[in-house]
């Protein structure tokens, strides 16, 4: 099978290689810049690959505007003007050389989701090595060709996005220069339901349009990050919290520490048992061969005498010659007397008596 992988800041990310994980850091800071630093030293703690932010203003974003189109109706930010919503969310420019040299010091990756050029034109300034775009923006060509033309590898996350809108952005990566592309299938809803997951669609992602899979989890807790491994997700990306209680916009369907670390090793486990199709018998199995069903004497017999029902048994342990030679040994003489509790072994037996084997 090819190795079909990408690779950012040196590591590769492809089916072939251990899971990368994604802490997504991002509005979960609450305003502070060193909740902001402190996550990320902790998430590199649980052994996550990586750290995203989001790269934007409430001006990038929208307008300042009361008018009933710009009110935020129902789930977690019900009754939040987006322009509000957006300055309490939004991770400050000014934040993010400080963010990426925390980043360098702590040895893990951070890179951002921009939300249009300006955002784009301050990563690259920052050598940002990697850029992510939302579900939210996947219909924003030009932004994606904007990021395409950096030239760096690229994460695009499909919720909302119907099969030409997804590969309107594919197409459009791919046209303005990204050579390293992941897709990610992903369910834009906060928490998302575990029964509208629908995982079956990583494979489907791979192969429709030849790039590597993974999965943006809105789920709660990590049972469908890991179960997604097994479906083809070559990396995951899931909110990240310090703690759930601070409340911050995203808290509510993030991951703590704890649960951090649990799915970076559950993940890489996952990874680990699927192998490769096959029946060979496995090393750690060869001990366990002397615990099948063999052909054991369970009557003393003298030499010469003929082999019946009552002198041979299929038992454990797994010593003597396969069961299948049960019927085959009926009526054959032995070749030496033999006591009850003794292995049958073909030098026991007469050959001149039938064909043995």
């Amino acid at each position: 099978m090819t190795d079909k992988f990408i690779t950012i800041d040196n590591k590769k990310i492809g089916a072939n290689h251990k899971p990368y994980i994604i802490a997504e850091l991002s509005a979960n800071h609450n305003g502070k810049i060193d909740k902001a630093l402190k996550a990320i030293e902790v998430a590199a703690q649980c052994g996550a690959d990586a750290v995203k932010i989001q790269s934007y203003t409430a001006d990038t974003m929208t307008i300042d505007c009361d008018k009933d189109d710009f009110q935020v109706k129902g789930g977690l930010w019900d009754g939040y003007k987006l322009y509000d919503l957006y300055q309490w969310a939004q991770t400050p420019f000014e934040w993010h050389q400080q963010l990426f040299a925390k980043a360098k010091e702590v040895g893990i990756t951070l890179f951002s989701t921009p939300f249009d050029e300006s955002a784009v034109d301050l990563l690259e300034a920052l050598d940002a090595p990697a850029y992510k775009l939302a579900s939210f923006e996947i219909t924003d060509l030009p932004l994606i060709k904007r990021i395409a033309q950096t030239g760096k590898p690229m994460i695009i996350s499909t919720g909302m996005a119907n099969l030409e809108e997804i590969t309107d952005a594919i197409n459009t990566a791919k046209d303005n220069g990204c050579k390293e592309l992941v897709v990610l299938h992903c369910i834009s809803a906060y928490p998302a339901p575990f029964e509208q997951a629908n995982l079956a669609t990583i494979a489907d992602i791979a192969k429709r349009f030849d790039v590597i899979a993974g999965l943006s989890d809105h789920t709660l807790g990590t049972v469908v990050s890991v179960t997604s491994i097994a479906l083809g997700a070559s990396l995951i990306e899931k909110h990240f919290t310090l703690d759930r209680n601070d409340k911050g916009p995203d808290a509510e369907f993030s991951l703590e520490p704890d649960e951090l670390k649990r799915l970076v090793e559950e993940t890489q486990a996952a990874h680990q048992a699927l192998g490769v199709a096959g029946y060979e018998r496995k090393p750690v199995e060869q001990a366990s061969m002397k615990f099948r069903r063999s052909l054991y004497f369970v009557k003393d017999i003298v030499k010469g005498e003929q082999i019946t029902e009552q002198h041979i048994r299929r038992i454990r342990p797994g010593y003597g010659i396969a069961p299948k030679y049960f019927q085959q040994l009926l009526g054959k003489k032995v070749t030496q007397t033999i006591t009850r509790g003794t292995a049958v072994s073909w030098d026991l037996i007469d050959s001149e008596k039938g064909d043995e084997q």
